[in-house]
């Protein structure tokens, strides 16, 4: 059966996003079952597991393209609304970071991509060493550098901080006040 898309309920998108090692997928994957919804997750980590070598810039352009396909091959799981772990301002970060600048398509991929609401996840848990990550001397730094693009993006969000439990708590009532309360 064919159903238009005017017909299709409107997903919001919820992004967990912060730097390296701040409990963004694991509170991803709490929120989904809590709301009984689905996550996308970092489309990165699988990317970077399977390239064998370094990454390079022309890397993030794809890690971006995948990260959007998961989106949008996930959205027809959500119920109101899809949880992710991560998005493109995370791309943008490390490419200006690494390599200096960010490339025009993962820019304009970033303009026509919205989300509804932002948890900001805060550096205020343990390191934990992981291949994939780079830089625990520079937390503080990252934090402030994805508090200042959340904040420019106009996208509500909430700073997600404390232990556990107190995450948990912070981002329910993010979503409840954010996503329900319409």
């Amino acid at each position: 059966m064919f159903v238009s898309k005017e017909a299709m309920p409107v997903i919001k998108r919820v992004c967990v996003i912060g730097p390296e090692c701040t409990g963004k997928s694991e509170l991803s994957q709490f929120l989904a079952s809590h709301y009984k919804t689905c996550w996308v997750p970092e489309y990165a980590r699988a990317y970077l597991d399977k390239l064998g070598r370094p990454y390079q810039d022309h890397d993030l352009i794809k890690i971006s393209h995948g990260q959007l396909r998961l989106e949008d091959e996930w959205v027809s799981d959500a119920t109101k609304f899809m949880i992710c772990d991560t998005n493109l301002i995370t791309i943008k970060i490390w490419s200006e970071f690494k390599y200096g600048s960010c490339s025009e398509e993962i820019l304009n991929l970033i303009k026509k991509r919205t989300y509804d609401l932002y948890l900001l996840c805060y550096i205020d848990i343990p390191w934990v060493a992981d291949p994939q990550r780079e830089h625990p001397d520079k937390r503080e730094h990252f934090w402030q550098l994805y508090k200042n693009e959340v904040i420019k993006s106009g996208v509500p969000y909430v700073e997600i901080g404390g232990d556990w439990t107190t995450r948990q708590q912070k981002a329910i009532e993010a979503i409840d006040k954010n996503i329900f309360n319409d």
